[in-house]
């Protein structure tokens, strides 16, 4: 099933497996939409059951053949959690960090940046932003 993002307008699609997982979940708990998960943006796209059910049909006869989830298997959402790292990891992370922060400050600023630090500003030129209106007189040089 061929989708787009509400919010990126990312195009992106549901395998036949994603969809025949998530009409079997909307059965079983009894509700009209499935939040489709966009792969860039990450919000959940809401798709009508009656779409759904219209892109996939006899889902019940495929649902009949579907194995059911093995309770040894763990979702993919648990294998990423991650542990904490020891403290004294933590502590050398921290120190690297801030001795590259110090050795960033201190540091001489490049060669072009001081050549443009040294110029004068009298050598910019300045040009008037529009020119005066018709019957004001500029100021007038003066004849010796």
């Amino acid at each position: 099933m061929n989708l787009r993002c509400l919010y990126c307008q990312t195009p992106f699609t549901l395998s036949r497996n994603e969809m025949l997982s998530a009409l079997v979940t909307m059965k079983d708990k009894n509700m009209n939409h499935y939040d489709a998960q966009c792969p860039r943006c990450r919000r959940a796209n809401s798709i009508s059951r009656q779409r759904m059910e219209l892109f996939y049909p006899n889902w019940q006869e495929a649902a009949k053949n579907m194995p059911p989830p093995s309770p040894n298997a763990t979702p993919a959402s648990a294998s990423l959690k991650t542990e904490p790292l020891p403290k004294s990891l933590l502590k050398s992370k921290l120190k690297k960090s801030a001795s590259k922060k110090n050795a960033a400050t201190s540091a001489k600023p490049s060669a072009s940046k001081r050549k443009r630090a040294s110029k004068p500003s009298a050598a910019k030129k300045t040009t008037p932003s529009r020119p005066a209106p018709r019957g004001v007189k500029s100021p007038a040089k003066k004849k010796k």
